[in-house]
């Protein structure tokens, strides 16, 4: 359920407009801000928030690459896979990360830290090849600078703590 702060912000915004549907993806962002993604709960909320149905709010969803049905990573690394970033090595890039977290395209790591999805085109052309993870912008990637991304990334994690 969600939580009456969000559930007041979010009604507020869509009451003080004359077109409450034109609000549909931001409470679909800020629910699977809360969240982590859109469950079918989130989506039945927002739906019901928006005076929609839920199949036409599940219809808006599965249009935007950034909108996310199922659970993902804590990272969420975006591979661009445009004409430019084919051209750039795009391929042997997805091969590494691939390799390099375990995972295919559309899968999460079993830490729950990664997920490695495509997406058409980042609009950094000039950087090539690109990613995005979790919307910051990665570009003239080499297996190298992918490495220190990635430890980077881990670094910033708690360490674990066994339950004794």
């Amino acid at each position: 359920m969600i939580p009456e702060h969000l559930s007041r912000e979010l009604q507020k915004k869509i009451s003080a407009s004359d077109h409450p549907k034109e609000f549909a993806v931001e409470v679909m962002y800020a629910l699977q801000s809360h969240y982590g993604y859109l469950s079918d709960e989130a989506l039945s909320e927002g739906a019901a928030l928006l005076g929609l149905e839920p199949l036409e709010l599940e219809e808006l969803a599965t249009f935007y690459d950034f909108i996310y049905r199922d659970p993902v990573g804590k990272y969420v690394i975006h591979v661009c896979d445009s004409v430019i970033c084919w051209m750039h090595g795009h391929q042997t890039l997805v091969d590494y990360l691939c390799e390099k977290l375990g995972v295919s395209l559309g899968g999460t790591t079993e830490d729950g830290l990664f997920t490695l999805l495509p997406v058409c085109c980042i609009g950094y052309c000039d950087e090539a090849p690109v990613v995005l993870i979790n919307g910051k912008p990665y570009g003239r990637l080499t297996p190298e600078k992918i490495d220190a991304i990635l430890e980077q990334l881990r670094e910033k994690q708690p360490p674990l703590v066994e339950d004794r």
